[in-house]
């Protein structure tokens, strides 16, 4: 059954109160903010977040992992997010402090809310880690749909075959798989292969995340959190409950929080980043999200081409000459259509 439509009164009101529950918030917050400013805070020092609670964020010190502070926010501050580095000024309160300013970022992971508008979810991502596994059966239009997310955002997508020993025996699988990501290699695409049962492959993996920030994405059923639990030794619960949280009841957000991996590296684990939608994107976003398309843009004979059979198409000539491979002309069009 699908989603009762809202009328235009139910939304007004339905913003209406969500309106006032942010400003009684805010208000809050402002009046905690300035009890803690009224006391004697410390020098301004660089800090991590590690999480989000709405109002209120998990710091950790630069260089000092394990060691968090809850901290309130000085007011004007834009939206914060996991992974953002922050200047904040400790309270003399024990693990309290306030944060006083953003520092820039390079890499900003947003999705889209319900309305279409884009969210941010995550900051200074290096990895975008797109899991799949012989079950459930990946096929390559929804590998392309992460992919195309993960280029818009700028931000670099890797794919890990998970679960590499269901394959032993299953040679019609396996072949099938293989010739899959050798077409994603050949655009340029890094892609590993691991099973947490034997370990294979986890060693390399750990070698790609080290010193990096990652994130992982992937249908429910490939293996993500075993992945997680395998990298993360000692945090099975934390992760388990983060990634089976629904949101449902009081429970109005879901945080997302970062983890540091014990070789080196960290992990930004929250269900908000398993997916994303298209919907909010430009039928020129979607063409620039494959990345071996990008070559030929702006180089049709007319400036309107849609890019099927008009004349002087630069795109359907790279396709015809095996620049680029039908199946992911077939994905664009797919996802170009289901944007309508």
């Amino acid at each position: 059954m699908g989603k009762r439509k809202l009328t235009r009164r139910q939304s007004w009101r339905i913003e209406k109160i969500q309106e006032e529950r942010k400003a009684r918030a805010q208000k809050r917050e402002d009046r905690i903010v300035q009890e803690l400013q009224d006391e004697a805070l410390g020098p301004e020092q660089q800090g991590l977040i590690i999480a989000h609670y709405g109002a209120q964020l998990d710091i950790e010190p630069i260089g000092q992992p394990g060691h968090t502070s809850r901290c309130h926010l000085r007011a004007n501050l834009p939206p914060l997010v996991t992974g953002d580095r922050v200047v904040w000024r400790a309270s003399n309160k024990a693990d309290l402090g306030v944060v006083v300013a953003l520092e820039e970022r390079y890499s900003l992971l947003s999705r889209p809310d319900p309305r279409g508008q884009l969210k941010p979810v995550a900051a200074n991502i290096d990895y975008i880690v797109l899991v799949i596994a012989s079950l459930p059966v990946p096929h390559a239009n929804l590998i392309d749909r992460y992919l195309v997310a993960a280029e818009t955002v700028g931000i670099e997508p890797v794919i890990l075959l998970n679960k590499t020993d269901l394959l032993a025996g299953d040679e019609t699988s396996r072949q099938r798989l293989d010739d899959m990501l050798a077409n994603y290699q050949h655009i340029g695409y890094q892609v590993l292969r691991a099973s947490n049962r034997t370990t294979d492959g986890l060693e390399a993996l750990k070698h790609l995340l080290n010193e990096h920030t990652s994130v992982f994405v992937g249908q429910s059923g490939v293996g993500k959190s075993s992945l997680v639990n395998a990298l993360l030794p000692g945090v099975e619960t934390k992760v388990g409950s983060l990634s089976e949280s629904t949101g449902k009841g009081t429970h109005t957000t879901t945080a997302a929080r970062l983890f540091h991996f014990p070789a080196g590296g960290t992990l930004i684990d929250s269900p908000g980043i398993r997916e994303f939608g298209l919907w909010h994107m430009e039928p020129q976003d979607v063409l620039y999200g494959f990345r071996e398309f990008r070559p030929f843009i702006g180089h049709c004979k007319f400036r309107d081409c849609n890019h099927e059979q008009e004349p002087g198409c630069a795109i359907h000539q790279a396709l015809l000459r095996g620049d680029i491979l039908p199946e992911r002309m077939d994905s664009y069009r797919i996802i170009l259509n289901s944007l309508e």
